[in-house]
């Protein structure tokens, strides 16, 4: 690829677009977070249904896993935030 082409499109995205699109892509990492809470969800309740003896197990591990899920999209909506505020 010829280097003054790529100058030449690298220079047509201002900071701001760049910024616009790593905050987009910090929440979407945010909504895949909530698709993987409902999918984490709708696992246990199945699994509870099979076995419902082991509810308790169940019910304690998918809670360690939807907390680590939720800091996750905390960072992301962190990260979005400040990225948003540099932009202003």
């Amino acid at each position: 690829m010829n280097l003054s082409l790529l100058a030449e499109t690298v220079s047509q995205y201002t900071d701001k677009s760049i910024y616009a699109i790593a905050a987009a892509i910090a929440i979407l990492v945010a909504a895949a977070a909530a698709i993987a809470m409902g999918f984490a969800i709708s696992k246990a309740i199945d699994a509870i249904a099979r076995q419902p003896e082991a509810d308790k197990k169940i019910s304690s591990t998918l809670m360690i896993g939807l907390v680590f899920i939720e800091t996750c999209v905390i960072y992301a909506l962190v990260i979005a935030i400040l990225i948003v505020i540099n932009i202003l």
